[in-house]
This record gives C-alpha cells, structure tokens and sequence, in this order.
C-alpha cells in the first residue's frame, strides 16, 4: 500500500523557519497531485497547500506568501518550507496524495516563544 514517512517537524520561536519532508512510496509519485495539511488541537483538518505534478502550487489564505510547497520527482519526496512562522502554524502536519487518505503519523510542528 502506499507509504507516507513525514520528518523535519520541531519546536521554533515567532519568526522562525522549517523545512518539512515527505518520502513516499508505493505509487507513481510524478503523477499526482500532492498536499500538505494540518491538524491544530481543537480543529479539523485542513489543506495548506497542493503542487501538481508539473509543479504548480496553490496555498491557503493563511499561509500564503509565507509557505512554498515542492517536490522532487527523482526522489519521490514532497516538501514544505514554512517561514515566518506564527503560534496559530502550531499543529500536527500530514502529506498526502490530493483527496485521499493515505495518512501517515505526521509531524508535529510547535511555534512558541
């Protein structure tokens, strides 16, 4: 079955940045249209940003201009560079083929002072 290893999560200040990976296996990685969501204590989940398989991005209001989505065919591997990062960013991040549900364990990113 399709396998999604999310990594690079972590503890940083008001500000801060973060790179998150996502390796993927078991699927024609080039092909798909790949997301990154979160999931914030006390809410439901929510897209944060999508790339397709040529490249094109499109974000949520909330992280646009501060978060860019990539992805590495050769390597199977999805990322997600978050700058200027802010308390509400705090939540669990998942990756996932677009409109499916192929969840992983995620990885945990916390902003605090």
């Amino acid at each position: 079955q399709v396998q999604l290893v999310e990594s690079g999560g972590g503890l940083v200040q008001p500000g801060g940045s973060l790179r998150l990976s996502c390796a993927a296996s078991k699927i024609i990685f080039s092909t798909k249209v790949m997301a990154w969501h979160r999931q914030a204590p006390g809410k439901q989940r929510e897209v944060v940003a999508f790339i397709t398989s040529d490249g094109r991005a499109n974000y949520a209001d909330s992280v646009e201009g501060r978060f860019t989505i990539s992805r590495d065919n050769a390597k199977n591997t999805l990322y997600l560079q978050m700058n200027s990062l802010k308390p509400e960013d705090t939540a669990v991040y998942y990756c996932n083929v677009y409109r499916m549900n192929y969840w992983g364990q995620g990885t945990q990113v916390t902003v605090s002072s």
